[in-house]
């Protein structure tokens, strides 16, 4: 099982990444941000969702966030292409999208605060072995 293999089998609770593609394509949307995933938390921030996107950095409980939110903040392009490397239609991407994405970051910032530079998916790896999801 390879590296990236081994984040998409943590946070998706032991799944394989064949079992949940989505995953891969959230960890790749990190990674290509620009700023990474504080760029990400920001961009929710000042698409007016900063209440929900600091819930999933924070400690407690995770506010939801619906497909049509998120298509907000990330754009029907960048859903469309998420979409067609699914498989899926745009609405069922952003749905499952919108799903998924508030548990990757929460899982990415296991301490309430966001990664500083470097790698997010190192310091993911980082993060999630010290959170004991890692054997």
């Amino acid at each position: 099982m390879g590296l990236l293999d081994s984040v998409v089998g943590a946070l998706a609770g032991g799944q394989s990444g064949g079992d949940n593609p989505l995953l891969g394509i959230v960890m790749q949307l990190l990674n290509n941000q620009p700023g990474g995933l504080a760029g990400l938390v920001q961009s929710f921030q000042q698409g007016g969702l900063g209440e929900i996107v600091n819930s999933w950095v924070s400690t407690g409980q995770n506010l939801p966030i619906s497909a049509e939110q998120l298509q907000s903040v990330l754009g029907s392009g960048q859903l469309q292409q998420i979409a067609a490397q699914l498989g899926v239609s745009p609405e069922q991407a952003s749905g499952n999208l919108a799903d998924l994405l508030p548990k990757v970051v929460d899982q990415l910032t296991p301490n309430g605060q966001l990664p500083q530079g470097g790698d997010l998916l190192s310091q993911g790896l980082d993060m999630l072995r010290k959170g004991g999801l890692f054997g």
